[in-house]
């Protein structure tokens, strides 16, 4: 079975991103959302990372 990246729509906080980049990596949601924050602190792309991701990623088909 092929591996694909979609959007969580169980463990979402704004569009599930970080849920779904967890999900794929088989992470907790949390090490990634600590991960944007970070990129949001100190480089300021995880903003514009966040939004291109929320706009590209499907939502998981059920």
């Amino acid at each position: 079975m092929e591996k694909r990246l979609y959007k969580s729509s169980t463990d979402k906080m704004l569009e599930g991103v970080c849920g779904g980049v967890a999900e794929y990596f088989e992470v907790d949601s949390t090490l990634v959302r600590i991960g944007y924050a970070a990129m949001i602190i100190f480089a300021g792309t995880g903003i514009l990372l966040y939004i291109i991701c929320a706009i590209v990623m499907p939502v998981r088909p059920r």
